[in-house]
């Protein structure tokens, strides 16, 4: 007796079909999450956090016109933050904003002409630790920050080192590392503008670079390397945090981690105010 044979166009469509689930099962989906629901009228509002900045070193300032000119975060729980140096071209009096017209006016410690600048306020927040160890080729990290102005973060996949030069932003040369973009805050698009300045974060929240350009028709992101920020650092005889680890970040939980930096003002806008 023979056995059944099951015809060759259900034999090629199976295969097909199986081919097209792996394919669609090992593909990259890093988006953030959506953020919570809004509260239900008759709630309340959420109380804020209690800020880490004492109110009496802040002013009043007008931040110029336009949008904030980049991102620090906090190094060290004394007041030592790290931004872009590009941020801070043509602007006198930079200030580490901690509300709409409330900021900490700072001191620039070291490095406006390079990569990374070095700022100083009278009050500090707790400090984002460095990263010491080797990186990866195939790394997961999250830049968290302020694109286009606004509360954001990306999720990134290491390439690898490389060369960055420009004239007039940069040395000919400028070693960076290079990020593959792999999902971002639901609803940001476009370019990311204000991205410059924002920490780079590993696994265990750790910082391993800082946001200096983006490649958007490739989808690349490009960071200062974790040499960098040391050096800017050294050179201006800063504090740092320890090389503790600090909150674990992955690609299901990057989107509220981020959040939770900025309202405790670990990661703020910088603006150039008026005197």
């Amino acid at each position: 007796m023979s056995s059944l044979r099951a015809p060759d166009w259900l034999v090629y469509i199976s295969a097909m079909l199986l081919l097209l689930t792996a394919a669609f099962g090992r593909r990259e989906n890093a988006d953030a999450p959506p953020p919570p629901p809004p509260l239900a009228i008759g709630e309340g509002a959420a109380l804020d956090r209690a800020s880490p900045i004492d109110p009496a070193v802040l002013v009043h300032v007008r931040p110029r016109a336009g949008p904030d000119v980049g991102v620090a975060f906090s190094v060290a729980d004394s007041g030592v933050w790290l931004t872009a140096g590009q941020s801070l071209a043509g602007c006198a009096h930079p200030a580490v904003m901690v509300g709409d017209t409330e900021g900490e006016v700072t001191r620039v410690a070291a490095g406006p002409a390079g990569p990374v600048a070095v700022l100083t306020t009278p009050a500090g927040a707790p400090a984002l630790p460095l990263a010491s160890g080797p990186l990866r080729a195939g790394e997961l990290a999250y830049a968290a920050g302020f694109p286009r102005g606004l509360p954001g973060e990306l999720a990134l996949r290491l390439l690898g080192r490389t060369t960055l030069g420009q004239r007039g932003r940069w040395a000919p040369g400028l070693p960076v590392l290079a990020w593959a973009e792999l999902g971002r805050t639901e609803g940001l698009h476009g370019d990311l503008s204000a991205l410059p300045g924002s920490p780079v974060l590993d696994g265990q929240g750790r910082v391993v670079g800082l946001a200096l350009a983006e490649a958007p028709r490739r989808g690349l992101i490009y960071t200062t390397t974790p040499e960098a920020l040391a050096a800017a650092l050294t050179a201006a005889k800063a504090p740092r945090a320890t090389q503790a680890a600090g909150a674990v970040i992955t690609p299901d939980n990057y989107g509220l981690a981020a959040d939770d930096l900025r309202r405790a003002l670990r990661i703020a806008p910088v603006a150039c105010v008026r005197r």
